[in-house]
């Protein structure tokens, strides 16, 4: 049964830091790209990072650059993302899955809530 679980959210001030994990199974994780979403109330779930099956290549939205890092452990079947100084704008529900279009997706979590505000 694939599975996919995100943990890692909370509430923190602006210019707070976070570590968003998201433990996956029932698929083969270490030949997936992964990717980290995130989505707020009345507005489309939007890309925020990707990275490739072996970790090598990655890429991020352009309101992210500099501040978040998304990276893997494939012995582990989880997808990390980092992020640092965040903003207000970085609230949201952000969710994992796999690849970058809809065609590739997977059931999707829960999501964790990150909630930036001081």
């Amino acid at each position: 049964q694939v599975q996919l679980v995100e943990s890692g959210g909370g509430l923190v001030q602006p210019g707070g830091s976070l570590t968003l994990s998201c433990v996956a199974s029932g698929f083969t994780f270490s030949d997936s790209g992964m990717s980290w979403y995130r989505q707020t109330p009345g507005k489309e779930r939007s890309l925020v990072a990707s990275i490739t099956d072996n970790g090598q290549y990655t890429n991020y939205a352009d309101s992210v650059k500099g501040r978040f890092a998304i990276s893997r452990d494939n012995a582990k079947n989880t997808v990390f993302l980092r992020m640092v100084n965040l903003k207000p704008e970085d609230s949201a529900l952000y969710y994992c899955n796999r690849g970058t279009t809809a065609f590739l997706w997977l059931p999707w979590g829960q999501g964790t809530q990150v909630t930036v505000s001081s």
